[in-house]
């Protein structure tokens, strides 16, 4: 990969499967940190052992919970 992202941060919901987590892999390996964001606990246990990764447990249809990550 290129590095593009070096420095870069990103969020990405949705992280946990399918094109999200593809995005979070893809983002890390162009040097981004990602905040990887998901309901699903198991898939963030998984992507919080991927370095660069800051998993976290987000449900986008709670509107109050946008706020704490």
């Amino acid at each position: 990969m290129t590095g593009r992202l070096q420095g870069k941060r990103a969020l990405i919901a949705a992280a946990g499967q399918g094109i999200g987590k593809a995005s979070v892999k893809a983002y890390v390996a162009e040097g981004a940190s990602v905040i990887a964001c998901d309901i699903n606990l198991a898939a963030l246990a998984e992507l919080s052992a991927v370095d660069g990764v800051d998993a976290k447990y987000l449900d986008v249809t709670d509107g109050s919970e946008l706020h704490r990550v």
